[in-house]
């Protein structure tokens, strides 16, 4: 039922517009007086309704509808029967008012045949009480007291107050509507009196102005004396000899006196409208069009002979004339002042307020200017003057502001406006807005489809002046640069606008509840669900609602109200709420006008009150106006004039706001064409103004965002790189395809897995582009997403069973990539280098990598490049923390299994030394009150420690940390001397070097002790070194399988899912080569038995070509080997001392006794020699054999470790094993790993005997 009312309103609504626009269009279809103006102004002839023509009346598609043409003919039909009866009904009252006033002529010409005798007076009122009052009455009659007055004035003998009356009634101050009771009072009196009609000519002579130069000082009173004295000489109240002469004079002066200003046009006007047909036979060129179109004549008046009326004629045709010169004149001078307006707005953006005036009111005076001219021509039957073009002005007004810089000028537009939005869904938000007038009937908008109230339009004004003067105080206050006036300024008497309002709503509702409760219910029930309108549908829903159910002036009052106190964290509402206020607004445009001057109230009072809280409400009102922008609700001008004001004191707060203004409405305005110049000056104030003042980087960046979303810097379209297929279908299993498995349910994971496995295999490996590109995208794990990086690594620990050199390229890739990290140190690789040390962390997680390469990437994380005494250094600034995260972000994913062995003793030393970084980098300087140090920095590690060790009790500040360090390298020590003893014997040498000759300090013996001597600061002095010690440990507490996947990041049980598993070995596919099958015979084989034989050979004919070195010992014989041992003295080493003889003496002095051997014929004697210790001999002997005992309590101490470090290692093998599923691990299959033998190993066997 609805919807067909809708339908039959909307359908009356459609004829009625057609029937007026084909009448307006058939009366003027031929009338010369359109005016055609090309500089924008408002020059149109017809204000009523837009030209309709039938004959183009289309579809959407372009076809003409079948029912279209009968329905245009009955409105042409119609329309001609209406302009028909107008043309008689014009006739009829034409000729109606001609026949009074020929019969009332006729009387009055008449009226000394008619006029009573002397008696007839002595029977009337002669008292000067009443006659007096009289007097008084016809100085102030209207139109309401006209039966009055005439009755009084039967009654009253006014023979001696004629002179009285005539001048009461000349000095009355008449309107226009009164103009026909005077004439009838004026024509009673005439008729009775006769003395009246001269009295009341010489009063008009002495009223109406008869000189050239003398001014009207009252146009309005002249307007109506000129027809009321019209009226009277037509009436036959005045005779035609006495009467026309005084009216010619008085039409001369207002004509002949104004040829420039033409001041006294509307005076003219007006005796044309009323009294023309009699005075001037003119009839007006619509009726006169029409009475030719139709073949119907006009009445005529008689009261003139034609030559007379000739004369007048031609005075009135020579003033519309000098009128026609003077709006031509004026419209020259208003095109250039708008061309000079245009240059301005080209350089500067924004005009002057002073100029806006003054064109403003030139363009107001010339609009009253062309409109009197337009209705002259009409009344006169004459053609308007043509308005000249100019070519070389913009004619469109939507280009009036456009430049040769503007790139958005030459871009194609859908519907006249694609440019301006982003596009269609954007356009159609802000564009297409729901016809209510279509749809509701008109009675339910009656009321407030009406124009905006006076009082309104004043408060808008007051509102725009206020906006004004606060410019003037900006600058005012900029140039004083005076803080005692801007504190001053600030205190205003105004009040929050939404305070006022909250309080309102508190006071209305209120009443409400005592008045009417239902309405209230319904209304607020509306309001509130207002909140929940968050798309296109609901809140077009909503403004047919209120339209149909809620529509009065109070509710209209709340709604506005209920719009403006939208909550300020509600932002999302507020295009939804402009998109309401726009539907509404053709239906209730007071709303729209409300809102409008709401929003400018609160904007003013947060421009004067320049504090610096509230952002939130400050944030909101500039959206708000930024969204009413976008539907053309709010003037662009006062958008454009906020910002101004807003850049005039660009600080703080202020900022923000021109932001958020710009971000919502900068855009549009930047490529709407009649706003970009001014947006462009604008904006490039803000940049300089950004680029003098010293503002927060916060600031720098919301200010840089804003400026770029209105104006984007031209870039060149991304290209897409064109890759082969067999490149796509790649990326697509490893990004695309593995990374869907985490979406689904556990066992469609892993058969997913296994099927990216399976075509990972069939893959062409042979092929060496191929295979490095797969290698490639497996390195470039910054192309997945951040959780499915553990999915990468568990592919490629399945592959490695496949392709063992991928495992390596892979890890070395990664390495690699983390080490270009450290040494570029960009902030556009923070992304790729977490997802990198994720990459590795998992990668330890599945036995891809070992301990040892983990600690070092740890330890490469805090040392390189890092300078700990206080320098600066380029590879890590003070200011850069994200090697912290790289830290937390690598133990978070594999550090779990640090939890026993030497693992963990490693991570322990770890982070000790981890924390002197931590807080080597929190005492930087950079870092005070004003900047402190980031609290989620410290939360991370905090996090990750307690994880980690919850037991460990963490540093206070950096000295307690350096005093751990410290600590952990001196108990460190002896292992760093076990394991690097000729660093050791540098030292000693230096210091040797450094002491006098004779102080025999040597390196005391080191004690074997029971740890293992796997030594930490071992990574920290030497990360750099390329060398890798074996860890055997390198998977300890590590239980991650291939393609084992329970959403952990470690941790990972059950059983492998390999393809041999349960899956047949498909075509293409190498199988797994398990380490217990026998190798087959191949030719290859045959040939590397044979080099490997030919090696061999060369090898030893080498060795015999070789010259035998000479033993630098001889040995000592039996018979003397005894004797020389028992006699050694005490300072004598043993070696050295068996072979003295032992006829040997003991020195005085210290000496070393050696035995000198000779050989005469065949037999041998011996000689002792004593040297003293100090001699070169002596002591390159003790150096040697120190060196050499050193070498054994090396070897001894290395052999000890081995055995400890064994039987620990099967210890742990054993509890692991307990404690874990047996599963069948392809990794391990394909190689078996080195087994140390149990037991102490033969040292002669390792080393040899010397």
């Amino acid at each position: 039922m609805m919807e067909s009312r809708g339908k039959s309103w909307k359908r009356e609504r459609e004829e009625r517009g057609r029937k007026q626009a084909i009448q307006q269009d058939g009366n003027g279809k031929n009338d010369p007086s359109e005016i055609h103006s090309g500089t924008g102004l408002p020059v149109e002839t017809d204000k009523k309704t837009d030209k309709f023509d039938p004959k183009i009346s289309v579809t959407e598609s372009g076809e003409k509808t079948q029912e279209q043409v009968p329905e245009e003919k009955e409105t042409i039909d119609t329309t001609s029967e209406e302009q028909r009866q107008e043309l008689q009904q014009y006739i009829k009252e034409l000729t109606e008012k001609l026949r009074i006033k020929a019969e009332l002529r006729a009387v009055n010409t008449n009226a000394e045949s008619t006029r009573p005798e002397e008696s007839f007076f002595s029977k009337l009122d002669s008292s000067l009480k009443k006659n007096t009052a009289f007097i008084k009455r016809l100085r102030n009659m209207t139109e309401m007291q006209r039966d009055s007055l005439i009755k009084d004035m039967e009654g009253l003998n006014l023979t001696k107050y004629i002179s009285e009356a005539a001048a009461a009634i000349v000095d009355a101050k008449l309107k226009m509507s009164d103009v026909s009771t005077a004439v009838q009072v004026c024509s009673l009196l005439h008729r009775r009196y006769a003395d009246f009609s001269a009295q009341l000519l010489e009063y008009w002579q002495k009223v109406l102005p008869m000189k050239k130069d003398e001014k009207i000082s009252n146009p309005s009173k002249i307007r109506v004396d000129l027809r009321f004295y019209a009226e009277l000489v037509s009436s036959g109240i005045f005779p035609l000899k006495e009467g026309l002469p005084l009216l010619g004079n008085l039409l001369t002066v207002l004509t002949g006196s104004d040829r420039e200003e033409h001041s006294n046009v509307g005076i003219v006007l007006s005796f044309c409208r009323h009294c023309g047909e009699d005075y001037t036979g003119i009839v007006p060129r619509k009726y006169r069009l029409l009475s030719e179109k139709y073949q119907m004549e006009l009445p005529k008046s008689d009261f003139l002979l034609p030559d007379r009326q000739k004369g007048l004629r031609n005075l009135l045709k020579d003033y519309f004339k000098s009128l026609c010169r003077h709006v031509v004149k004026d419209y020259k001078a208003l095109e250039n002042m708008e061309k000079q307006n245009h240059r301005i707005l080209q350089t500067k953006g924004e005009l002057s307020a002073d100029r806006k005036e003054k064109f403003e009111a030139a363009q107001a005076v010339f609009q009253k200017l062309l409109s009197n001219t337009e209705q002259f021509s009409d009344i006169v039957d004459e053609d308007m003057p043509h308005l000249p073009k100019d070519e070389n002005f913009p004619q469109d007004s939507e280009t009036t502001t456009l430049d040769v810089h503007n790139r958005f000028k030459d871009r194609e537009m859908l519907d006249g406006s694609l440019s301006v939005w982003e596009d269609d869904d954007t356009r159609s938000f802000y564009e297409n807005l729901p016809d209510l007038k279509a749809f509701i009937p008109g009675i339910l908008f009656k009321d407030s489809s009406q124009a905006v109230p006076q009082s309104q339009t004043e408060a808008v004004e007051k509102l725009e002046e206020d906006l004004s003067q606060l410019e003037i105080e900006e600058s005012e206050l900029l140039e004083a640069e005076s803080k005692e006036e801007v504190k001053e300024s600030a205190k205003t008497d105004d009040k929050d606008l939404t305070e006022t309002l909250m309080q309102e709503m508190d006071e209305t509702e209120e009443e409400a509840a005592a008045s009417n409760t239902a309405n209230k219910v319904l209304l607020d029930h509306f309001l509130n669900s207002l909140l929940n309108c968050v798309n296109r549908e609901m809140i077009d829903q909503a403004a047919v609602d209120f339209c149909m159910n809620l529509n009065t002036r109070p509710n209209r009052k709340k709604l506005v109200k209920a719009l403006f106190l939208v909550p300020r964290t509600r932002l999302d509402l507020l295009p939804f709420y402009s998109r309401f206020v726009a539907t509404l607004n053709p239906c209730m445009p007071d709303v729209a006008s409300d809102l409008v001057s709401m929003l400018k109230q609160d904007f003013k009072f947060h421009i004067k009150k320049k504090d610096q809280i509230n952002i939130e409400s400050k944030v909101k009102t500039v959206r708000f106006i930024g969204e009413l922008v976008k539907f053309k609700v709010f003037p662009k001008t006062e958008a454009l004039y906020c910002l101004k004001l807003l850049l005039c004191d660009f600080i703080h707060h202020h900022v923000e706001m021109a932001c958020n203004l710009l971000e919502t409405c900068g855009r549009f305005l930047f490529q709407a064409p009649d706003s970009h110049q001014r947006i462009k000056v604008l904006l490039e104030q803000m940049m300089r103004k950004k680029a003098v003042l010293s503002i927060d980087s916060r600031y720098t960046t919301m200010i840089e965002n804003a400026f770029y979303y209105c104006n984007p810097p031209e870039v060149a379209p991304t290209v897409k790189v064109e890759r082969p297929p067999m490149h796509e279908y790649i990326r697509k299993l490893l990004y695309q395809d593995l990374a869907k498995t985490n979406n689904d349910k556990t066992s469609e994971k892993q058969s997913s897995s296994a099927r990216v496995l399976r075509q990972m295999r069939k893959l062409h490996w042979e092929d060496e582009e191929t295979a490095a590109y797969i290698t490639k995208c497996l390195i470039a794990v910054w192309n997945v997403k951040y959780f499915n990086i553990r999915c990468l690594a568990n592919l490629l620990a399945g592959l490695v069973a496949y392709q063992e050199n991928v495992g390596s390229q892979v890890v070395d890739g990664v390495l690699e990539d983390i080490r270009f990290g450290l040494e570029i140190n960009h902030p556009k690789y923070n992304q790729r280098r977490i997802a990198m040390v994720r990459y590795l962390g998992e990668l330890y997680n599945y036995r891809m990598v070992e301990s040892t390469v983990i600690f070092r990437v740890l330890y490469i994380f805090i040392l390189y490049g890092v300078n700990y005494d206080g320098t600066y250094s380029e590879l890590d600034p003070p200011d850069c923390l994200f090697r912290i995260r790289l830290v937390t972000t690598l133990l978070d994913t594999c550090g779990q299994y640090f939890n026993s062995g030497s693992s963990k003793r490693k991570l322990d030393y770890f982070l000790i030394f981890f924390q002197r970084y931590y807080w080597h980098k929190r005492s930087a300087d950079i870092y005070n009150d004003e900047y402190p140090f980031p609290v989620q920095v410290r939360f991370s590690i905090e996090d990750t420690i307690a994880n980690l060790r919850p037991k460990l009790k963490l540093y206070e500040n950096l000295e307690e940390a350096e005093k751990a360090v410290m600590d952990a390298l001196e108990e460190l020590k002896p292992k760093y001397v076990e394991m690097y003893p000729e660093l050791v014997n540098e030292e000693m040498d230096k210091k040797k070097a450094q002491q006098p000759v004779g102080d025999d300090d040597s390196l005391c013996p080191i004690e074997e002790e029971d740890e293992e001597f796997e030594d930490d600061a071992q990574s920290e002095t030497s990360l750099q070194d390329g060398e890798t010690e074996g860890d055997t440990d390198g998977y300890s507490g590590s239980q991650s399988q291939p393609f084992e996947d329970d959403g952990e990041g470690g941790g990972r049980h059950g059983t492998s899912l390999s393809d041999a598993d349960n899956d047949p070995v498909y075509d293409g596919e190498a199988p797994v080569v398990k380490s217990s099958a026998q190798p087959a015979h191949c030719p290859e084989d045959d040939d590397f038995m044979a080099a490997f034989d030919k090696m061999l050979s060369d090898s030893i004919l080498h060795r015999n070509q070789e010259s035998v070195k000479p033993q630098v010992d001889i040995v000592i014989p039996m018979n003397i080997k005894g004797s020389a041992i028992k006699k050694t003295p005490k300072f004598v080493p043993p070696t050295i001392s068996s072979t003295s003889t032992p006829e040997a003496k003991e020195p005085e002095k210290p000496t070393v006794n050696f035995v000198l051997m000779t050989r005469r014929g065949n037999k041998q004697q011996f000689k002792n020699l004593a040297v003293p210790v100090t001699s070169e001999l002596a002591q390159n002997l003790k150096d040697r054999e120190e060196a050499e005992r050193m070498e054994k309590q090396h070897v001894k101490l290395l052999t000890l470790n081995i055995n400890e470090r064994q039987e620990e290692e099967d210890y742990q093998e054993m509890l692991a094993s307990q404690q874990r599923p047996s599963v069948m691990n392809l990794n391990r299959d394909r190689r078996q790993k080195y087994h140390h033998p149990k037991g102490a190993p033969d040292v002669d066997l390792i080393f040899g005997n010397k």
